[in-house]
């Protein structure tokens, strides 16, 4: 028999989430503990992963930046196992017309947008421009940009 507290968690709605590059390459090339939680989370269904072309293909992208020197085999592994449980966005229903702020690295737009227009609760980065935007409290009604570890802290 399930008591209210286990109700309560199992029935709450998954957290749609964006997780910009940085945290991809943390979570699937470097495998940093301290965001393990995070994969978990998506794994175990506890949030939505979202992701659209643009977003998905810059993840690609920059696996193959000679800095990380990664084998074909191993940017294809990291691919498939973010693959496997991110759902992908193929654009915006015609109603959405929110408003954006612009981000200072043109580059990080995509991901404001993918939020926006994915229905996201959360940004998830690391990113400063991104994160100045959260500062400023620009977005909101909208979505909340957080870091990694402020994401574990939320319930």
């Amino acid at each position: 028999m399930l008591t209210f507290t286990e109700t309560a968690i199992s029935s709450a709605a998954p957290k749609r989430v964006v997780l910009d590059t940085n945290v991809l390459v943390s979570l699937y090339v470097f495998a940093d503990s301290r965001f393990a939680p995070l994969r978990t989370r998506i794994e175990n269904g506890e949030w939505h992963a979202i992701t659209n072309e643009a977003c998905f293909n810059e993840f690609r992208r920059v696996l193959g930046y000679p800095m990380f020197a990664l084998a074909e085999e191993r940017q294809q592994g990291a691919l498939a196992a973010y693959g496997t449980h991110v759902m992908h966005f193929a654009g915006p229903p015609p109603d959405i017309i929110a408003a954006l702020p612009r981000c200072s690295d043109r580059d990080d737009q995509k991901f404001l947008e993918l939020a926006r227009d994915g229905g996201a609760d959360w940004l998830i980065t690391a990113d400063k421009a991104l994160l100045r935007l959260a500062r400023r409290d620009r977005l909101r009604g909208l979505f909340r940009i957080l870091t990694p570890e402020t994401a574990l802290t939320e319930i």
